[in-house]
């Protein structure tokens, strides 16, 4: 009886606690916060950032003009603002445990993305980066955005809450900065080489750096104040003040909008996985960790009403987004600035449905526990159904491709398959749990929660296999284990809990359907798979092979792909090396081709490769097979490594808390989504494959649009800006490039061709200065191709930053 008492208590927490039973109407109105005005609070700050971004992307207001009005709002209007209320501030109504909370949380996830950039960050820049990220996941943009938010939601019901902002904001600006502004500062210095300034030095600037801001100077000035003149602006300079205040809101948002422009253009394929985890630690940990050291040190409160209003409100001020003034720190010191600015953007307009949704469900009263459940299992059963069409296709997709014969595929497909059983499962628990059918009921759970297991195992186990296969080429031998473990811990750990365990008759949710232990058993598979995945991303990163690749597709068959075809000068050369002994999939398909063999003419390819059984054609698809996707087997394993850190918070929060509160059930349809939408995110990284889907698609989309002659497009009908770039390019640069990269290669028995590697094209135009990074590079390419100046050796792809062949037209 007592051992049925334990189990159930998990579930009457789930149904009972998280809303609580209807309570009295008149706490309601006491507490409850204004969720009427949230919503045009919303529209209000959004509305006005959006005014800015239309005025600065139809260049109404220039950048020149945009950073006018930011320094008015950051050395005028905010400064006023907060001299303003430090003066007017009533510390006699601040609950310190509550500022020590959230400095406590800043502090937390400062020092872990500061450690954790240290680790992973390659030595020529990781002191910069990790005093600008941990910067950039701790700094709120609290008085733009914040503040009215707050405002609304809070005037009416806990005024004094507007005041914590003022307190909190010092934290990051006072106390955290500096030290990420040292951390650039010892950049610096190293960089610089002689080592001329000392580290006293170093410290002095950045205390002055820090002193010189005047929002820090004006904090400071405005607490003297507040004893000095207790509390009372003086009435012939209140107005003023007030005037300067009053002016903050408004501009600082538009400021904002002005701010974005052009922000995203600068997100780079080597900068996602840095962004996902910014945007992961500003988003998601820090208003858990905030929520979470209010709960453990709130201890004053008598009022349990009062306590877990102050812990929401901490969970709601954790997820303010990152302010624009970050973007400033990296533009000072030129350090990272694609990131920062970008992750600005972003954060700024995912913050607000998080928002929402959040103050939404804390001013639900209360709500039926069991329409509670049946929404939730509607949710896991739409979204399973919608999955297991995505993942049908991206199976078929890695079978007609034949990646599933290859590593680390092999694992992907595997992952693949045990998401489209966690699909297959939700679905039929969907019916098998309605109905009072016991052995139905065990097997359906028994599917789903071993399938569900293997997609949190096979996260770490794909993330594990990159490591490996950077070290060891040949990882076949041992992918069996690697196998069996993906599948063999899952089922063992089920068939424990089914053993041990006792069901629970009165809940239809499958994440509980076995109480207490269920939920130890995934906090133990979930924890697990984050250290391994996450280990391994680690030691990814720390290696040459991730740098190499820079976080672009393809770059894995490099060097023997290079090997396939050669230069033909010496007419006894071969056109590839031997095939070795280990049968390398790179090595071995052309190895019986010689040159030697053919009867050889100096016939050269005219407007299209005129072999019909190119070599360089297929030279371009061994590559497309040996290609590993390295980058988007990490931005996989990074994404789904996320969703194992929601349903390892929720596991913790519910084991740890008594009371799991509202907000656990916006967590909660997280996990459900993240759970059985794992196929979205397959679907979008491999259901598309290029080779199979994407390019054949285009290339008959593009011959439907501009019909059979889109080759022999008058020259009149282009664009100005590709006609002259044509020519200059033509005039000026075609001979040199033509002398430094095109070399002759043999495409038939009987033909060769001028031609030159994408890639190449592309350094090349960074090495002249006609490109300024990669991907300008690429834009140019492509209206030279565009322009009819170059083009593919059998005219089937694009311009490419990749190792296809092209070359020039005549």
């Amino acid at each position: 009886l007592s051992k049925r008492s334990r189990t159930n208590r998990v579930v009457i927490f789930l149904l009972t606690n998280v809303f609580g039973d209807a309570p009295d109407s008149s706490a309601l109105s006491s507490s409850a916060m204004s969720i009427d005005r949230l919503f045009p609070a919303l529209l209000e700050c959004f509305g006005i950032i959006l005014c800015g971004y239309v005025a600065g992307r139809a260049n109404i207001i220039t950048s020149t003009q945009a950073k006018g009005l930011g320094n008015f709002v950051s050395k005028f209007a905010l400064p006023a603002l907060l001299f303003k209320n430090m003066v007017l501030l009533d510390f006699g109504n601040v609950i310190w445990p509550f500022l020590w909370s959230i400095l406590i949380a800043k502090v937390s996830v400062f020092v872990i993305v500061c450690v954790l950039t240290l680790v992973v960050a390659s030595p020529e820049s990781r002191y910069s980066k990790a005093g600008i990220f941990s910067i950039f996941a701790t700094q709120s943009n609290d008085f733009a955005l914040g503040y009215p938010i707050v405002e609304a939601l809070y005037q009416n019901t806990h005024a004094e809450y507007l005041q914590y902002i003022y307190l909190v904001a010092p934290v990051s600006l006072m106390l955290l900065n500096p030290i990420g502004f040292a951390f650039c500062e010892i950049q610096k210095w190293k960089d610089q080489g002689n080592h001329q300034q000392s580290k006293f030095l170093i410290v002095g600037l950045v205390v002055l750096q820090v002193l010189k801001n005047p929002i820090v100077f004006m904090v400071i000035i405005g607490i003297i104040a507040h004893f000095v003149l207790h509390q009372t602006i003086p009435a012939f300079m209140a107005e003023f003040v007030d005037g300067l205040a009053n002016s903050f809101g408004g501009a600082a948002l538009f400021y904002l909008g002005l701010s974005m422009v052009g922000q995203l253009r600068k997100l780079t394929r080597s900068t996602v996985v840095t962004l996902i985890l910014l945007i992961t630690a500003k988003l998601l940990l820090m208003p858990l960790i905030c929520k979470d050291m209010v709960d453990l040190l709130d201890n004053s409160n008598t009022s349990a009403l009062n306590h877990s209003s102050l812990s929401n409100y901490a969970f709601l001020y954790g997820v303010f987004p990152t302010a624009p003034s970050v973007a400033i720190y990296a533009v000072y010191y030129n350090a990272e600035l694609e990131v920062v600015t970008s992750g600005m953007v972003i954060s700024t307009f995912l913050s607000a449905p998080i928002m929402y949704v959040s103050a939404w469900l804390l001013t639900i009263p209360w709500m039926d526990p069991e329409l509670l459940m049946n929404s939730l299992q509607n949710v896991s059963f739409n979204i399973s159904i919608v999955s297991l069409v995505a993942l049908v296709w991206t199976i078929t997709v890695m079978f007609l491709s034949k990646k599933f014969k290859r590593l680390p595929h092999m694992f992907t497909v595997n992952l693949f398959l045990a998401q489209f059983l966690t699909s297959c499962g939700m679905i039929l628990w969907n019916f098998v749990v309605k109905k009072d059918n016991f052995i139905g009921q065990i097997l359906t759970f028994t599917l789903l929660c071993t399938s569900l297991y293997s997609t949190y195992m096979w996260t770490g186990l794909i993330a594990l296999s990159l490591v490996l296969l950077r070290r060891i080429e040949d990882l076949k031998a041992s992918s069996g284990m690697l196998v069996i473990a993906g599948w063999g811990i899952p089922a063992l750990v089920t068939a424990v809990m089914l053993i041990s365990g006792e069901k629970m008759s009165d809940t239809i949710d499958s994440s509980f359907f076995y109480g207490k232990p269920q939920i130890i058993c995934t906090t133990v598979i979930a924890a697990l798979s984050i250290l391994l995945g996450g280990g391994s991303l680690v030691c990814l990163s720390r290696g040459s092979w991730a740098q190499n690749d820079e976080i672009m597709e393809g770059d894995s068959s490099v060097g023997t792909a290079e090997d396939l075809v050669t230069e033909v000068e010496p007419e006894n050369q071969t056109l590839v090396e031997p095939v070795t002994p280990s049968g390398d999939v790179n090595r071995g398909t052309f190895s019986e081709l010689s040159l030697e063999s053919f009867q050889l003419h100096d016939s050269q390819c005219e407007n299209n490769c005129e072999s019909t059984d190119c070599l360089l054609v297929q030279v371009e698809e061994l590559q497309q097979v040996a290609d590993r996707q390295v980058a988007r087997h990490v931005l996989l394993c990074l994404l789904l490594t996320v969703s194992l850190l929601a349903n390892l918070s929720s596991c913790l929060w519910l084991l740890f808390n008594p009371v799991p509160g509202r907000l656990y059930l916006e967590l909660q349809f997280f996990c459900a989504v993240a759970n059985y939408g794992q196929g979205f995110l397959s679907f979008a990284l491999f259901g598309l494959d290029k080779h199979l889907i994407i390019l054949p698609f285009k290339k008959r989309l593009y011959n439907l649009w501009y019909g059979k002659k889109q080759e022999e497009q008058l020259e009149n009908e282009l664009p100005e800006d590709i006609r002259m770039t044509c020519t200059q390019f033509t005039k000026y640069h075609k001979d040199q490039c033509f002398h430094d990269i095109v070399k002759r290669r043999r495409c038939g028995k009987r033909t060769m061709v001028d031609c030159f590697l994408g890639c190449e094209l592309v350094e090349w135009l960074q090495q002249v200065g006609l490109a300024q990074d990669r991907g300008e590079a690429v834009l140019y390419g492509m209206r030279l191709q565009q322009g009819g100046v170059l083009q593919h050796i059998k005219q089937e792809y694009g311009f490419q930053d990749s190792r296809l062949y092209y070359r020039f037209t005549e």
